[in-house]
């Protein structure tokens, strides 16, 4: 427990000092934010810095190794496939500064990428008989074997997407990701196996902490794909393989509404040329209904912390 509150101060600390120097950086090299015409709301944001993520990651998994075993091998696992995503977003985010444009890496190539840092990390875990589920609330667990495997693929690529699909607004997907963190921290504490996992979750929370100062409205700094994809994988991987892959729809019940918006979206326009929500992801729809992106950034946040609350009521 001490040690995961150093790695949560140290972490904010150096995050703090990292988004302080990478925000003149990224203005120097224009890695700034091209804004969608059909987000007027967003037009004044045009040109805000991009490429945040690489701060408060860098901090976070530096503060991580200082403090946690080397030696463990499913804590550098996570380690290792938070950091692969986070090469994939930063990928996306240089391709889109280069081409002046929000296209960046091909759906199919991102997807590629993806799934291969996925089928890499599930593997790992079906090899090394991280196979456990555990199911929340109950106590209850089962070893499912190989079926690791196919479920591996489907919560790495629905994580990383859901916290993608989230970072819409200043604020939005870091609080909500450091409420997360802290709380699936909290909870592997708690279950009194993998500290060094619940470490660098307590890391994650502390970085975003940090931040958090320089993205909340009107943010200074955004945190592109490079911060968004390696805030999925991470949250993916510590859930995972700490058998608490059923932890994330609860924990991370923001993060499927996100992409259920999307989905309900796409195939009732489809099917009918009209629009169930004024925008989606939903949270563009709250905004465009007259509420603040500070509020919405509060709302999302809260409810993850008061989830997180609920899954921590049976160590009590």
């Amino acid at each position: 427990m001490r040690i995961s509150l150093f790695c949560a101060v140290f972490s904010f600390a150096l995050s703090f000092a990292f988004c302080l120097a990478e925000i003149p950086l990224l203005k120097r090299l224009k890695a700034g934010q091209n804004i969608l015409r059909y987000v007027k709301e967003h037009e004044k944001k045009s040109g805000t810095p991009s490429m945040g993520g690489l701060g408060f990651v860098l901090a976070a998994s530096f503060v991580a190794l200082a403090f946690c075993g080397v030696g463990d091998k499913p804590f550098l696992v996570c380690l290792a496939v938070g950091l692969g995503y986070l090469a994939v977003g930063f990928l996306d985010d240089l391709l889109k500064k280069r081409r002046h444009d929000n296209l960046g890496l091909r759906p199919y190539q991102k997807i590629f990428f993806q799934l291969a840092v996925a089928v890499i990390a599930s593997v790992y875990c079906c090899v090394e008989g991280l196979t456990v589920l555990r199911f929340p609330y109950s106590g209850f667990s089962v070893d499912i074997g190989w079926w690791m495997l196919p479920l591996g693929l489907f919560v790495y690529i629905a994580t990383v997407n859901g916290v993608n699909l989230t970072d819409g607004l200043d604020g939005l997907a870091g609080g909500t990701c450091a409420a997360f963190f802290f709380s699936l921290g909290a909870l592997l504490l708690l279950q009194y196996e993998n500290g060094n996992v619940a470490a660098l979750c307590m890391c994650l929370g502390g970085a975003l902490g940090a931040y958090l100062i320089f993205n909340t409205n009107r943010a200074s700094v955004f945190m592109g794909d490079t911060g968004s994809l390696s805030l999925g994988g991470f949250a993916a991987s510590c859930s995972l393989i700490t058998g608490n892959a059923l932890v994330i729809p609860v924990l991370g019940a923001m993060f499927v509404l996100s992409s259920i918006s999307v989905i309900i979206q796409v195939i009732y326009y489809k099917k009918t040329g009209k629009r169930v929500f004024l925008m989606a992801p939903i949270h563009h729809h709250f905004q465009m209904k007259g509420y603040s992106e500070g509020k919405i950034a509060y709302c999302y946040a809260a409810v993850t912390a008061l989830l997180g609350a609920t899954l921590l009521f049976p160590f009590v």
